[in-house]
């Protein structure tokens, strides 16, 4: 059943800048590089151009300032100078899912907070906005313990984590979200503060699931897991298999254990040295697969029956390898792509994908994650995240520009049309999509209207101004705008 979306409603105001702009962005410019431990750059500065591509290519950045915070009174003191002259504030980190940043707007870059602290005892790590997954992992391998990370460990854990997080084991231990202890932020008014269950609680809530539209976290604590290994891996299968083999998957997830997370991808795979050899321009399904715990691998034993695997590569997998089960890319690309929710995968479902995505399409990657298990579950501490109630999730990506084909956004809508009878009207809102009225729509369907009426007020009291730009998917949470 389709859930209509909740109406948008009135967004905060942001007073920009008067009449001198130019003068008010110098000024600015040269009382943050006087007092910054990090670096301020300018248009025409050395550096700047350099400072602006993040991992996705097709998001054009042209900021008046790139702040590069070196600490976490950076943070606070750049957010207050973007807010005295009327600038907004788009964070990015490793720029995956980073929303563009115009004229008007500051580009604060928190790659440089790179601290990572693992406690063995406590079971528990604390990360600074700029760490991705893969120094978490490395981190926590020797005491072998690790967090939820997900498919990529070379995105950053906390805008990941915000956004609901949700990785390869997420069916046994749910959203990263769900997990964490402690944040440290900086308010849109420039303040300083840990939030808690305890301690801003209101705060800390929202930011866990309801994403960066509240403040920008510099730090955060959460739970590690004993992780050492996990058996996981994929299964590459030639597209002339795909459609037995798919639907055995489905078959195949009624019912299973929630000590195994699975997904299942249709790829088009570039002709790319980087790929194996057996992969490299081929259409294949791939099927991802990782358990926790001991137990019988029925899943990957009865698809290896089903057909011969191109490439088979499950096993026990050293738990810093996690990223090794979905491979996703790990250098920068022009990116379009769009995410929803199903309430469930009939056979017909099954042949609606396959026939959306044949070899050729535009689309390189249209992928069913299986949901339910933990994911479903709430949280000890109740947070923002939403589309917990769903079966599946969808999501679709293929080039965007410059290296887009003619049709790509097309064949990615025709994916999203033929799945349209199963879906929810919702996404997640770390797979929702750039900013469009849809996926804003979607988005605000997978809170549900009480929790985004509830972040709403909240973003309106924290932020009245509108100071901060928040990332594509967050600004569901601006409401009037689109995510």
């Amino acid at each position: 059943m389709t859930v209509e979306p909740t109406p948008p409603v009135a967004s905060p105001t942001r007073t920009v800048l008067g009449s001198e702009p130019a003068g008010a962005v110098t000024r600015l410019a040269t009382a943050l590089g006087m007092t910054l431990e990090g670096a301020v750059r300018a248009p025409g500065d050395p550096g700047y151009a350099e400072a602006l591509p993040g991992f996705d290519l097709s998001v054009a950045q042209r900021p008046a300032l790139v702040v590069h915070a070196a600490t976490a009174d950076d943070v606070a003191r750049t957010v207050r100078g973007a807010a005295a002259n009327g600038l907004g504030v788009v964070v990015r980190a490793t720029g995956h899912g980073a929303p563009a940043a115009g004229p008007r707007d500051l580009l604060l870059d928190t790659s440089r907070l790179d601290r990572v602290e693992i406690d063995p005892v406590a079971r528990s790590a604390t990360v600074g906005a700029g760490v991705t997954w893969q120094a978490v992992l490395d981190a926590g391998a020797p005491h072998g313990l690790g967090g939820l990370c997900g498919s990529s460990p070379h995105v950053g854990v906390v805008g990941y984590t915000l956004g609901g997080g949700l990785g390869p084991l997420a069916r046994t231990f749910g959203f990263a979200a769900d997990h964490v202890r402690s944040l440290d932020v900086v308010t849109p008014a420039g303040e300083v503060l840990t939030a808690t269950p305890t301690r801003h609680p209101e705060l800390f809530w929202a930011l866990r699931g309801g994403g960066a539209a509240f403040g920008v976290v510099t730090a955060m604590t959460f739970d590690l897991f004993s992780l050492p290994t996990v058996r996981a891996g994929a299964l590459w299968f030639d597209v002339a298999d795909a459609a037995p083999v798919l639907h055995r998957w489905r078959e195949l997830t009624t019912g299973l254990p929630d000590d195994v997370s699975t997904s299942v991808a249709r790829l088009n795979l570039p002709p790319l040295p980087d790929l194996p050899e057996p992969l490299r321009g081929r259409a294949v399904l791939t099927v991802r697969y990782a358990r926790h715990g001991d137990g019988p691998d029925t899943l990957v034993d009865e698809l290896r029956a089903v057909a011969t695997p191109v490439l088979d590569a499950v096993g026990d997998l050293p738990y810093e390898r996690l990223g090794e089960i979905h491979a996703d890319p790990e250098d920068p690309l022009p990116i379009l792509e769009g995410g929803t929710t199903l309430t469930s995968l009939p056979a017909a479902a099954v042949d609606a994908l396959l026939a959306a995505v044949p070899p050729g399409s535009p689309v390189l990657m249209a992928e069913l994650r299986l949901l339910g298990g933990a994911i479903a579950r709430p949280p000890t501490t109740p947070n923002a995240v939403g589309g917990r109630d769903a079966a599946f999730s969808l999501f679709v990506l293929a080039l965007g520009a410059p290296d887009e084909p003619p049709d790509g956004e097309h064949a990615v809508r025709e994916v999203d049309a033929a799945m349209a009878p199963w879906a929810t009207g919702a996404a997640l809102l770390n797979f929702a999509g750039k900013r469009d009225p849809r996926s804003s729509a979607r988005v605000r369907t997978g809170f549900g209207a009480e929790t985004y009426a509830r972040l709403v007020e909240l973003r309106q009291r924290n932020d009245p101004r509108g100071v901060l730009d928040p990332s594509a998917r967050w600004s569901a949470i601006r409401p009037g705008s689109a995510a």
